[in-house]
């Protein structure tokens, strides 16, 4: 497998899929492990990490579930490459810093994916379409202990995992949620249901994680603490919150289209035609007025758009790949000029 392969593939999370897919985009379960005897990656030398790149390499090379992964060696990937995974969610935009000693192993369908050297040693992901923490984290269990019998990896029973960030010690884990959550925004309690989710010690990031501002009214809800808890209890604890939030948003959907029903509308037809006719656009103003049309298709106002579509410009308007796309750089201007094209051919628009 190469990079452009993804091209023509639909990213795990935006199949638009499983249990609540209108509001639940995906469920994602991280593991972070670091190897006995190493130093954590921002203190270890070259030598070190190497040694610890070729360890893990080798020990991937021997599990089942990674027999049809590919590893990529960051150093080996220009800037462009890098967003491109970055934008598919494969890694973290610090993993993509000071490349060297570093990799990505990445399965074909991208339910899958480990960054080597990045914070610790080993992060390991896996992504479902949808409600579907279990499943998620049914298979990086898997792959967890597949990798345990090959490699020693720094714990002690009286903390756990250790890691490079004192809330990941314990299990590790991080479990987390992407939600779409534009009717709670629309009717402003969206503030309210923040600060509720803080208060119960679960943080919300933006589209791409730690760092990012929430953008077309995506919101990732996940753990803040790991130590303490076993990894059913995180799991059921997130599942519990993010039962609350999809009832609120269904109850913010209702009220809309009950009480506002020609502004809604008037909005989301707005944000079509904006789509449809537009030749240059934005990327902040493409996902602003995506999420109001895949709200559109969810609430049955917009007919005869597959929410796939939807999903899959999301991201093939992202930067990166409208460069992938046309196989060279471009500047910001023609970038904006290729992004409308894309929207429009992929909405059957002349």
């Amino acid at each position: 497998m190469n990079l452009n392969d993804l091209l023509n593939h639909t990213s795990e999370w935006l199949k638009g899929t499983g249990p609540h897919s209108d509001i639940v985009i995906s469920s994602r379960i991280r593991l972070a492990r670091n190897l006995d005897n190493f130093a954590f990656p921002h203190w270890a030398d070259k030598k070190q990490s190497e040694q610890v790149l070729g360890l893990i390499e080798e020990a991937a090379g021997k599990v089942d579930y990674l027999k049809n992964t590919t590893a990529f060696r960051l150093a080996e990937l220009d800037s462009v490459d890098k967003q491109f995974l970055i934008e598919r969610h494969l890694m973290s935009y610090e993993h993509a810093q000071k490349t060297d000693s570093k990799a990505v192993v990445i399965d074909g369908e991208e339910i899958i994916s480990i960054m080597i050297n990045e914070e610790d040693h080993l992060r390991m992901q896996v992504m479902q379409s949808g409600f579907n923490l279990f499943e998620a984290w049914n298979i990086i269990n898997g792959i967890d202990d597949a990798l345990a019998k090959n490699l020693s990896f720094a714990f002690l029973p009286e903390w756990g995992y250790l890691t490079a960030c004192p809330t990941n010690t314990g299990t590790g884990m991080r479990g987390s949620v992407m939600l779409h959550l534009p009717a709670l925004v629309m009717t402003q309690a969206i503030n309210r249901v923040l600060a509720a989710i803080a208060k119960l010690s679960f943080t919300t990031r933006g589209l791409y994680g730690e760092g990012t501002q929430a953008m077309g009214n995506f919101f990732q809800v996940s753990n803040q603490v790991s130590l303490g808890h076993s990894e059913d209890e995180i799991i059921g604890n997130i599942n519990g919150l993010i039962r609350q939030i999809i009832e609120q948003e269904n109850q913010a959907r209702e009220a809309l289209f009950s009480r506002s029903r020609a502004l809604l509308e008037d909005k989301i037809h707005r944000s079509f035609g904006i789509l449809k006719n537009a030749y240059i656009i934005s990327s902040q103003e493409t996902v602003e007025l995506l999420s109001m049309l895949r709200l559109g298709c969810d609430l049955k106002i917009v007919k005869d758009i597959d929410r796939r579509v939807i999903n899959e410009l999301f991201i093939l308007t992202q930067p990166a790949h409208l460069q992938k796309i046309e196989n060279k750089r471009l500047s910001s201007q023609e970038r904006d000029v290729q992004r409308a094209k894309i929207i429009r051919d992929k909405l059957k628009i002349n």
